[in-house]
C-alpha cells in the first residue's frame, strides 16, 4: 500500500463535508472551499471527492432528479429528501436492532446471494415545506 501524499485543500474539503448534515452537492463545497482557496478548481474538489468516495471517507448519495450529494457519514443510516424543495437529511433510527433487522429481511429474498449494505430513503415535505 502506497503512502497518499496530504493535500491542503483535500484536508479542507474533508473538514467542510464532515461538518455538515444536509448532503452537499461537489458546487456547494466547491463554493465554500474556494473562500479559503481562490485558486481551487471545481475539477479538483470532484477529484478529492472522488478520492474519499474511493477511500470510504465518504459516500455519494444519489438523488431522484439525478444530482450527486456527498456525506462524510460513512456509518450506514437512513435519509429523507424532501419532494419539494429537493433537501436530503439524516434519520436516525433509535432502535439499533432495525437495521439487522431490514438486512436480515431482505437477505431472505437472495438465496444464495449475500447483502452487504443498504441504502434507504425516504421521501416527503420537510418541515419548512410543509408549513409553506
Amino acid at each position: 500500500m502506497h503512502t497518499v501524499k496530504k493535500s491542503r485543500q483535500r484536508e479542507a474539503i474533508k473538514t467542510f463535508l464532515y461538518s455538515r448534515h444536509d448532503h452537499p452537492t461537489a458546487e456547494v463545497v466547491y463554493n465554500n472551499v474556494i473562500k479559503e482557496f481562490p485558486k481551487i478548481s471545481l475539477g479538483t474538489v470532484y477529484r478529492n471527492l472522488s478520492f474519499l468516495v474511493d477511500r470510504g471517507e465518504a459516500i455519494t448519495v444519489p438523488c431522484e432528479d439525478g444530482s450527486v450529494h456527498f456525506d462524510g457519514k460513512t456509518e450506514p443510516h437512513y435519509h429523507f429528501q424532501c419532494k419539494n424543495c429537493g433537501s436530503i437529511s439524516d434519520i436516525e433510527m433509535d432502535d439499533p436492532s432495525y437495521e439487522n433487522t431490514v438486512i436480515s429481511e431482505a437477505q431472505k429474498h437472495l438465496p444464495g446471494g449475500r447483502i452487504t449494505g443498504h441504502v434507504t430513503f425516504f421521501y416527503g415535505l420537510c418541515e419548512k415545506c410543509t408549513d409553506s
